[in-house]
């Protein structure tokens, strides 16, 4: 029985970068084996352990067969013959498919280092046509190592596109392609996903919504975030601001909704950026405050100001005016969120009489900070 340390730790130390999350191969046990030493068996489709203490995963070397279509068509063969070399030999990439022994020594089969020192990202073997979600994950990957000068070989994506033709693609499940998209935004360059997405012509098949003629400024507005270190939820809602006031985007956020069965934040999140757009930068050219309130009201701001911070944030990557804005607008939405309903409220000052004082009360506040600013 051995233990390898393999994968991303592996590739991560080479690199210099920190090391996140470490995965283990164990050559020459047996499942009863691991459980006599008191690993606790996880994995449904091939035998994965939990570590007694650290709970980190623990895998039999395997090999694998494809049986069907899509991330999932493969039936799984593991046993103590198996060597490590035809455990790596699966693997997407050859910067993923390497070895650390316990004495810190590097198995490298398939030429990882060299690759590492090179900046590319190419396939172990054919196998990696055999599953189609490896096409997406390459390109996370280049989204993820863009920053270090990472290009992914010719005949890499020469096979990926390959992979598309064949109709592969379109058997990856929308929850996967939301994960891997979901993924690739929190990355450093996240443009570089849906670049590659596109040369091989993935991205009409599993994203094809996002298929506009705004999507190279929407790519540079996600970049820009992803550089402000902004949540995914900013990042997902810039895909769908348009500078084109008659490109409303909203009929392809609905679709693409629908088909990936997106988490509903994200949908609300984004659905600001294609429904307010214009009244927000319409208001930061002319700050009035009715309009203010109005925009507040339009966009639940003062019963969710987080989701509407994000609303201004993405925007104020997009436009410098609700850039020069974004910190006043924020002060106003403050100030209104410290007038309370119960302090105006009176014998005569209830019902739909108290929500219209209320409201005015707001409007008079922000007049007030707009005569002072």
């Amino acid at each position: 029985m051995q233990i390898y340390r393999v994968g991303g730790a592996v590739r991560d130390k080479l690199l210099g970068l920190p090391v996140k999350d470490q995965d283990w191969v164990v050559v020459g046990a047996s499942p009863e084996i691991m459980k006599a030493k008191g690993f606790q068996p996880v994995g449904k489709d091939f035998p994965v352990f939990l570590h007694p203490q650290t709970k980190e995963e623990y895998a039999l070397a395997r090999t694998e067969r494809k049986s069907g279509h899509g991330y999932g068509g493969f039936t799984f063969h593991t046993a103590s013959d198996v060597t490590l070399e035809e455990d790596l030999l699966r693997r997407d990439l050859t910067i993923n498919a390497m070895a650390e022994d316990e004495t810190g020594r590097i198995i490298d089969p398939y030429g990882g280092q060299k690759d590492l020192e090179n900046r590319i990202l190419r396939h172990v073997s054919e196998a990696f046509a055999e599953d189609p979600l490896r096409i997406l994950r390459t390109a996370r990957f280049a989204a993820r190592l863009a920053p270090m000068k990472f290009t992914i070989a010719d005949e890499t994506l020469a096979l990926m596109t390959t992979m598309v033709s064949s109709g592969e693609v379109s058997f990856l499940v929308a929850e996967r392609v939301w994960q891997e998209t979901r993924n690739a935004l929190m990355e450093d360059n996240p443009d570089q996903y849906f670049i590659i997405l596109q040369q091989c012509g993935a991205l009409n098949i599993v994203l094809p919504e996002l298929c506009h003629s705004q999507l190279n400024k929407a790519l540079t507005y996600s970049n820009k975030a992803a550089g402000h270190k902004s949540p995914d939820l900013v990042r997902f809602s810039c895909l769908f601001i348009s500078d084109d006031a008659q490109n409303n985007l909203s009929e392809s956020l609905r679709t693409l909704s629908k088909r990936l069965r997106l988490p509903s934040a994200f949908v609300e999140q984004a659905r600001l950026i294609t429904d307010h757009t214009q009244q927000a930068r319409q208001l930061c050219i002319d700050l009035q405050a009715a309009d203010m309130m109005s925009l507040f009201n339009a966009t639940d701001a003062l019963r969710r100001p987080e989701r509407f911070h994000f609303f201004l944030d993405a925007l104020a990557i997009a436009f410098q005016e609700v850039q020069l804005k974004r910190d006043f607008i924020l002060e106003c939405l403050t100030h209104c969120l410290q007038i309370k309903a119960k302090d105006l409220m009176s014998e005569t000052v209830k019902g739909k009489a108290l929500g219209l004082a209320l409201e005015q009360a707001r409007v008079n506040c922000i007049s007030g900070i707009l005569k002072k600013h």
